[in-house]
């Protein structure tokens, strides 16, 4: 992987025609910021949906052949998120990254499968963790044989349907691996519209902001060409037409910080 990595596509797989323009502009993206590990991301599966009724995906399946296409058409790293230990070797045969999400982040099976992939392996840390706790998560994952590791950041609860950020937890889980902060589901608001989550999309840009300033090696975010339309979490994704502003933003906010970002101020 490069110095800065960008996971970035819409939640869930619903079409080819949701994901290839998300692909086509990360491509372009690629191009044209080459110090940037691109990563496509997108789900075959979303099995923690708050209804029964809700979209989930079109299964495995079909979505490791768009992944598949993703990867051979537009040359992107791909990730998708695995939630039961079987599937971690079919993904692990197409993904470059695969990924654990938050409520499931201290699994030790589903840990240790995701790590004899031999791909790098990207952990959500819950929503209830504390961020030094995550030191045990990456212990599991080395002893499964895991070589490149990510924690992402998503927001800690905060009473009920309400995510914070504690940006305390960027420096603190640099101790134990690389870290990514994601700016789309950090302003969730879980379960928050009774059968759905809810979101509040204003606030990704500047938390994106704040924890390029603060300091950390990547930025996850969810993005869709028309959010208000999306199958799943669509009130916190970014709408595709503002994806390219906010990368060169963060890029330029990542410059600066960087001159500062290991100067021992205590």
């Amino acid at each position: 992987m490069k110095n800065f990595t960008i996971i970035a596509g819409p939640c869930v797989i619903e079409s080819e025609a949701v994901v290839l323009p998300v692909a086509q502009k990360l491509k372009e993206l690629s191009e044209k910021y080459d110090e940037v590990d691109f990563v496509f991301k997108s789900s075959f599966d979303k099995a923690n949906r708050s209804s029964i009724n809700s979209f989930r995906g079109h299964g495995l399946e079909f979505g490791l052949k768009v992944l598949r296409s993703v990867k051979e058409e537009f040359g992107l790293k791909v990730t998708t998120d695995i939630h039961e230990s079987w599937q971690a070797e079919p993904v692990g045969e197409v993904v470059d990254i695969v990924q654990i999400p938050a409520f499931l982040c201290r699994q030790t099976d589903l840990l240790i499968a995701a790590a004899k992939t031999g791909k790098a392996v990207n952990v959500k840390k819950g929503q209830f963790l504390a961020p030094w706790d995550t030191k045990n998560i990456v212990e599991k994952l080395k002893v499964g044989g895991a070589k490149e590791i990510f924690l992402t950041e998503r927001g800690v609860s905060f009473g009920y349907n309400n995510l914070v950020v504690d940006f305390r937890s960027l420096p603190i889980m640099s101790n134990f691996a690389k870290v990514i902060f994601d700016a789309t589901h950090s302003v969730q608001l879980p379960g928050g519209m009774g059968n759905r989550s809810g979101g509040q999309r204003e606030f990704v840009f500047p938390l994106i902001r704040a924890a390029v300033a603060v300091g950390c090696d990547g930025v996850f975010m969810e993005t869709h060409p028309n959010p208000d339309e999306a199958l799943s979490d669509g009130p916190n994704q970014v709408p595709l037409k503002d994806l390219e502003f906010i990368v060169e933003a963060m890029l330029e906010i990542r410059e600066v910080s960087l001159k500062y970002r290991d100067v021992p101020v205590r």
